[in-house]
This record gives structure tokens, C-alpha cells and sequence, in this order.
């Protein structure tokens, strides 16, 4: 008998069904706190747009980078919880949630957030 198989014999069917249970909680738990960091960085971003209509200064204009750059990586993480949860078809929540283009051409790590340069 396998080690993991020797495991599952000990915790018997309804450990097994609670552990099923516990995992899919904790991936439902995480997608929601994904969903709510991508909302807050969609919210930073539009509200910044709002406050500085027109042409942006330097200064101004790399801190609308940061805020797409950071909402681009909160769609990231977001995607792939969607994914590990078995949600595959992003397409209609991302216009649900106003998610700009730009933001989705920058889905991914903010290599800014890490301290390395890409």
C-alpha cells in the first residue's frame, strides 16, 4: 500500500469528503479575495482618471502606469484563482467588471511591486 493510500485508509471516506470540502472552501475564500483586490485597483484606477482628466505630467503619468500595472497583476492573480477553481471563461466577468484593455494587455506580475526590472 502506498504512503498516500495508507493516509486515505486512516481518514476513511468522510475524512476524505470533509478534506474535499475544506479545499474547496479555501479556494472559494481565496477567489473572493482576489476579486476583491482586482475591484479596489479597478476602482484606484478609474478614480484616478477621473481626478486628472487631460494630459498628464511626468509625475502624474507614471503614477497611472503603477495603477495599471497594479491592476494588471490583480486580473492576473485573479484569472488564475478563477482557473484552479475550474472557471475557465474569463471573458464575461471581465466586462462585468469594466476590466479597460489596457489593464488586460498588462495582466500579469508587477515587476515594479518586486524590486526587479524585466
Amino acid at each position: 500500500m502506498s504512503r498516500s493510500q495508507n493516509i486515505l485508509a486512516q481518514i476513511g471516506s468522510g475524512g476524505v469528503e470533509a478534506l474535499h470540502y475544506e479545499v474547496a472552501q479555501e479556494k472559494a475564500y481565496a477567489l473572493a479575495r482576489m476579486s476583491g483586490r482586482l475591484q479596489e485597483a479597478l476602482r484606484a484606477l478609474e478614480a484616478f482618471d477621473t481626478a486628472h482628466a487631460g494630459p498628464l505630467e511626468l509625475g502624474l503619468a507614471l503614477e497611472r502606469k503603477e495603477l495599471v500595472a497594479a491592476a494588471g497583476e490583480a486580473l492576473w492573480f485573479y484569472v488564475v484563482q478563477r482557473e484552479v477553481c475550474g472557471l475557465r471563461d474569463n471573458e464575461a466577468v471581465l466586462r462585468e467588471l469594466r476590466v479597460p484593455r489596457e489593464v488586460r494587455l498588462r495582466m500579469g506580475l508587477n515587476p515594479s511591486r518586486r524590486g526587479t526590472t524585466p
